[in-house]
């Protein structure tokens, strides 16, 4: 369609998770074996505004009505710039009172990854007051697939490579520079039939005259027989995530696929591996020349070509210990099985639209389809979409970061063409620039409260601080705390770790006085990750009275973990 640009113009990229509470484990004797060494010796170790929306009745028009709004062509209101400390992000809505204006919104961005940060950037500028639902845990992690990858060594403008969490952080800062309001929330349903569009999570409803989907696609599984038993106790999704657990060091690892992703992973599990098996259902690999050629020169690789995985067998402990292999080429079981501590899935991706209740259309594989022209639109007009969720061949950072690019055009001319554009004006003026250096001033100059900083021995242990790292924090508050204690365990390439360390310390500051929380690194104190019995990362487990009471794999919405820390404090206090 044919189209004048604005005057500010906009043309100038999962893992599962799980609840269960254990038995008794080594935990207990590693914490009091150790205790008494660690006591007498010194242990080195190392706004955003948010706003409920109005619920007010929607308009229920069909398609053709829609183009006869009366909305003005271009409503001006304005904004100053704001840094990433002034518009933090945040999951809890104010309950302020809203302007008629402000009900709608010109565009809700549903994902993040490459493209819905590069949709919300280009948005932003454009003065649409974007709002963008990152997701949380329905597609994966906010930030995409690239919160689960190391290191990104194609993406223009970082000639030395770059981490995947890195990028997407400096996106999606620089989405925040721009006026993006974020929230980590997944999207449950959309009502494509309303007129404004209808949005909502667990949090909040949203109308919108423009949606671009940019949900991605998850890690897709095997579905053996025995996945469900050996799920986070030796099979995994995300060899980044959950590789450097000492489960799996010096131990043999398998890896399934035979593109891009597996290869990585087969390189990245080297690091901890005695010796990496990747399985390849094919005669060759489909990963690229330059992933291949690594693949071939590693002496830590072992490639297995015609080769799928029918089953697993796990050790009296229950953790995987073996895999029964098939012949794909002659459809037999390979006699002998694969002795392997750990297997971890790099075979494809599911396209994160089952939220849509069929209300677009898609492919058999559940891809969004759409239109040749522009690339973006699809059967229902001002909807747009970008990255994987529609893109089946590219598959890029690149490629969805241009695709986030196009669907922000695409959305910016819709809205112009039908006088629904309402343009919130970023003024970058002298006045605007002096806010941000005095916020930056000022919380510089704030005293800053030291609560979460390793406690490496007696005298810079306070037990009445309430967050703390390291084991001899960890040990002190298991013997000597009368409350609930947290343990949330990371690793230093776990993208999802990262996403869950702010989330959950905003759940333990409902806690202050009456929970006590510790961090550890897996890296640095893999002897109590495995007796802790950790295979992945993140993972928080939960004692009371000495007794671990409960454990969180994976991410989970706040909700969840409010629930297990408010049914411990409760019955704390009935006994």
């Amino acid at each position: 369609m044919m189209m004048m640009t604005s005057t500010t113009g906009i043309g100038s990229r999962r893992r599962s998770s799980s609840i269960r509470t254990p038995g008794k484990s080594s935990f207990c004797r590693t914490i009091c074996t150790h205790l008494s060494s660690s006591s007498s010796s010194t242990i080195a170790r190392g706004g955003r505004r948010s706003r409920r929306s109005n619920n007010s009745k929607s308009h229920h028009n069909h398609h053709h009505q829609f183009f006869h709004h009366s909305q003005p062509r271009q409503q001006h209101r304005h904004r100053k710039l704001r840094n990433d400390k002034i518009r933090a992000s945040s999951s809890t809505s104010p309950d302020n009172d809203v302007d008629e204006d402000d009900d709608v919104k010109n565009v809700v961005i549903i994902g993040s990854g490459p493209a819905g940060y590069t949709a919300a950037i280009y948005t932003g500028r454009a003065n649409l007051a974007p709002v963008c639902f990152e997701g949380f845990q329905s597609g994966g992690v906010a930030g995409g697939q690239l919160m689960s990858t190391t290191e990104v060594e194609n993406y223009p403008g970082f000639p030395e490579g770059v981490t995947g969490p890195e990028l997407m952080e400096r996106m999606r800062q620089q989405a925040l520079r721009w006026g993006a309001e974020l929230y980590e929330e997944d999207v449950v349903s959309v009502d494509f039939s309303k007129r404004p569009f209808e949005i909502k999570s667990e949090d909040r409803t949203m109308r919108a005259n423009a949606i671009i989907l940019a949900t991605g696609a998850t890690a897709k599984r095997l579905r053996i027989p025995s996945e469900e038993k050996f799920w986070s106790k030796g099979i995994s999704a995300c060899a980044i995530c959950d590789g450097a657990s000492p489960a799996f060091a010096q131990k043999e690892l398998a890896v399934v696929g035979g593109g891009d992703s597996a290869c990585e992973e087969a390189i990245y599990l080297t690091k901890y591996a005695s010796k990496v098996h990747l399985l390849v259902r094919g005669e060759e690999m489909r990963a690229s020349k330059a992933m291949r050629d690594r693949v071939l020169d590693s002496s830590d690789v072992i490639v297995h070509y015609n080769t799928s995985v029918e089953d697993a067998a796990g050790n009296a402990q229950g953790f995987l210990e073996s895999l029964k292999l098939v012949n794909t080429k002659t459809n037999e079981s390979i006699p002998e099985p694969l002795k392997v501590a750990g297997m971890f899935y790099g075979i494809g991706h599911t396209p994160n639209t089952k939220f849509l209740d069929s209300q677009l259309g898609t492919d058999a594989d559940g891809f969004i389809i759409v239109s040749d022209h522009d690339k973006t639109s699809n059967s229902v007009e001002g909807v747009f979409s970008a990255g994987d969720v529609h893109d089946k061949e590219w598959r890029q950072a690149i490629t969805a970061a241009g695709s986030g690019c196009q669907a922000a055009i695409s959305t910016e001319r819709y809205l112009q063409m039908n006088k629904l554009l309402k343009e919130v004006k970023m003024m970058d003026t002298k006045d605007a620039k002096e806010e941000i250096e005095a916020a930056k001033k000022k919380e510089a100059e704030a005293p800053k409260k030291k609560t979460h900083e390793p406690a490496i021995d007696a005298d810079n242990f306070d037990i009445d601080r309430q967050k703390h790292q390291g084991q001899y924090a960890l040990r002190k508050l298991y013997h000597e705390s009368p409350r609930p204690l947290v343990v949330m365990y990371t690793s230093p390439t776990c993208g999802p770790c990262k996403r869950l360390k702010p989330m959950l310390s905003t759940v333990l500051d409902e806690y202050e006085k009456s929970i006590h929380y510790v961090e550890i690194d897996i890296a640095k104190d893999p002897e109590i990750a495995e007796s802790a019995g950790i295979m992945g990362t993140p993972c928080v487990q939960v004692f009371k009275d000495k007794a671990r009471v409960a454990v969180i794999n994976g991410v989970k919405m706040k909700s969840e973990y409010r629930k297990i820390l408010s049914e411990q404090l409760i019955e704390s206090s009935a006994a």
